[in-house]
């Protein structure tokens, strides 16, 4: 027999947040400890998920709701995303209940993109986005986000990378991987870019709860009812449940624009079947329960935040700017270096794991990484630790 050869769509897919574990693999084998900061998985670091979550799906099971449910999700989970999004100010004109936000987004993608056409992502931004274009044989073109500007999009930047083979936007608010949070301004801005050239906007939003400065999360479709949104959310990050691969995606905008659209997405959740059933039923009890457990995340990331800013700032060769939202820093490597060879070079020689910020995208040209500060602060006091010693060993 031949050996079998990958598809051609394969050929381009990486994701660094990952692909960096295979290194810290070497240095675990030579005996060597390791500080892990780079996955964005608050269970692993002893946030808990929520009882009231847990005991929703074991019910669900215990009354044998393990069969398939309908494609588009359960009816309670449904209306539940519904009255949120009109919390939120959002008009839902169709939602879709999926495996993670990541299933929603491949949906949107996969409805919306032909090969050789673009969809305009963040730089630096999450890089599934990158890593789902590339399986389509389509384009993820990075706009830039604006470090001096604590990181918000700029918006000549984004006009000027359309052209008339772009399909959407995708806007990561608050931002993974540099924990910015958009002001009202730059969000309608991109809208209105949107409505110039019949674009598409992929909010992903799935940090909208863990916001650090007390400034109010906007939900960009809330600003306006006319252009195409997809805004995404889910389990994961808010609710502390990230294993249980529960998400959703809420359509808005004219119904005669994005119709077609969102039948296109229900096709390929109907050819996928459904989400996990039983686990479709935490998402009620979590958006309508007890929300005690949000406030508590808040303020253990913020003191950590805080701790983390100030230590990566004290240290020769390092800049960060302060995170708004989530649980990322990015900081900035303010030595002549190739970030992903300092990111191994680091592992290797210290057992701090981070992610090189090329993983992210290919703007800013500058070298970052990511760095998730999550670990309490006796663990990340001890990376910075040994970051600090690594930097005045080799650049100071």
């Amino acid at each position: 027999m031949k050996k079998i050869t990958p598809s051609l769509r394969t050929q381009h897919i990486t994701y660094a947040i990952r692909d960096i574990i295979a290194i810290s693999e070497q240095r675990k084998k030579a005996g060597g400890d390791l500080v892990y900061l780079n996955i964005g998985d608050p269970v692993l670091f002893g946030f808990s998920t929520p009882s009231h979550l847990v005991e929703a799906c074991y019910r669900a099971m215990r009354e044998n709701h393990t069969n398939y449910s309908a494609s588009e999700g359960v009816p309670e989970a449904v209306e539940a995303v519904r009255q949120e999004a009109l919390r939120d100010g959002i008009e839902p004109y169709d939602i879709l209940i999926t495996t993670g936000a990541s299933e929603g987004i491949d949906f949107a993608l996969s409805a919306l993109v032909n090969r050789g056409e673009n969809v305009l992502v963040p730089s630096p931004g999450y890089p599934l986005y990158n890593a789902l274009l590339a399986r389509l044989l389509g384009e993820a073109r990075p706009y830039r986000l604006d470090e001096e500007k604590n990181w918000e999009p700029d918006i000549e930047h984004i006009e000027r990378q359309i052209d008339d083979k772009t399909k959407g936007i995708v806007v990561i608010n608050p931002n993974n991987p540099t924990g910015a949070i958009y002001s009202e301004k730059t969000l309608r801005a991109i809208i209105a870019v949107a409505k110039r050239h019949d674009l598409v906007i992929l909010s992903d939003e799935i940090y909208n709860k863990l916001i650090l400065n007390g400034q109010p999360h906007i939900p960009l479709a809330s600003l306006d009812r006319e252009v195409p949104v997809m805004t995404f959310n889910g389990l994961s990050k808010n609710y502390l449940a990230p294993g249980f691969r529960i998400g959703w995606a809420i359509a808005s905008g004219l119904p005669e624009l994005v119709g077609d659209y969102v039948e296109a997405m229900k096709k390929l959740a109907r050819a996928r079947l459904c989400a996990s059933h039983p686990k479709q039923f935490a998402i009620s009890v979590a958006l309508n329960g007890d929300h005690s457990h949000i406030l508590e995340t808040v303020e253990k990331l913020r003191r950590r935040r805080d701790l983390t800013v100030e230590r990566l700032n004290e240290i020769p060769g390092i800049s960060c700017q302060r995170p708004n939202g989530a649980f990322y820093a990015f900081p900035r490597i303010e030595v002549d270096v190739n970030d992903e060879d300092f990111v191994k070079d680091l592992i290797r020689e210290t057992g701090v794991v981070v992610v090189h910020g090329s993983g992210f995208g290919p703007l800013p040209a500058s070298p970052h990484f990511r760095m998730v500060f999550l670990p309490e602060e006796k663990a990340l006091n001890e990376a910075f630790d040994r970051i600090d010693a690594y930097m005045r060993r080799h650049f100071i």
